[in-house]
């Protein structure tokens, strides 16, 4: 398995880049949605708003992206680096440090974001000199890319490990949850379905998925099909009538509905919210 250095995802496991030298068709390229994303600022603003800021803002930010989140970064002008990879480089690895990966990427959120102190944006930035010098090497080993980037990942796990339990039998299944949902969401939309592969009643699925994440089946569910539908109204050349129908409803209207109930928008609103955000802001993400 090799690992290719173009601006072209399709061909593309793991992608790194210095922030300035990062090309307009890495922001384009349609693959980049199958790619996890670390955007690490260096000395820099941050990118979202602050509730608290009484202290200096400008510092060390890592931004994790998950997959098929319908952010848009416009990194002109930013010092620092971007590290890409696709979903695939993680397979082989354990349960546990998945789990751990998908709670500091935010999984069911837009992104996560690390205000990182000096001392770790050293260490981090150790690593990350080695992993850039053999990504950079001609004919680069992607066994040894990818065991260094697993380091990288486990610092930054580290640095959040203060937000993370001990991993118990419903975090596993949070887990699993999240797995099957995120292969199943477009063709099933009950909790039932879900419980009964995890072996669990819809009534304790609810209640563990509650107790970790604060929110149940059915609402984490909604959640991943508004989130295709504002990737794929973003992202997509499609009409609202054929993202309707590509999700799986019935009709236009049964899907304008349904996404004003979870956003308090029409798709036609988000879609004109959404162009107008990203022609007028820079530096942001949505």
């Amino acid at each position: 398995m090799s690992l290719e250095t173009i601006s072209n995802l399709e061909k593309s496991i793991i992608y790194i880049r210095n922030l300035n030298n990062c090309p307009p068709s890495y922001l384009n390229d349609p693959n980049r949605k199958e790619f996890f994303e670390i955007v690490w600022l260096k000395n820099e603003e941050p990118l979202h708003s602050l509730q608290d800021s009484s202290f200096d803002t400008k510092a060390d930010w890592i931004y994790l992206i998950p997959p098929y989140r319908v952010h848009q970064l416009n990194k002109a002008g930013k010092n620092g680096e971007l590290i890409s990879f696709k979903r695939s480089v993680l397979e082989g690895e354990d349960k546990e440090f998945l789990l751990d990966l998908f709670k500091i990427f935010n999984v069911q959120g837009e992104f996560s974001c690390l205000r990182l102190a000096k001392e770790t944006s050293a260490e981090l930035g150790n690593i990350y000199k080695l992993i850039e010098d053999e990504y950079q090497k001609q004919g680069n080993n992607f066994i040894i890319t990818k065991a260094l980037l697993k380091v990288f990942l486990l610092k930054l796990i580290q640095v959040k490990e203060h937000e993370f339990t001990s991993h118990d039998i419903q975090q596993k299944r949070v887990y699993e949850f999240l797995m099957l949902l995120e292969s199943n969401y477009q063709q099933v939309r009950n909790t039932d379905f879900y419980a009964g592969k995890l072996g669990v009643s819809s009534k304790r699925l609810n209640q563990i998925l509650k107790e970790k994440l604060d929110k149940t089946g059915m609402q984490l569910i909604h959640d991943r099909i508004i989130l295709e539908s504002k990737r794929m109204i973003i992202h997509s050349e499609r009409t609202i009538k054929e993202i309707a129908y590509e999700l799986g409803f019935s009709d236009r209207p049964y899907f304008s509905r349904f996404f004003k109930k979870q956003t308090k928008l029409t798709p036609e609103e988000f879609q004109k919210q959404a162009k107008n955000h990203i022609e007028s802001k820079f530096n942001t993400l949505i």
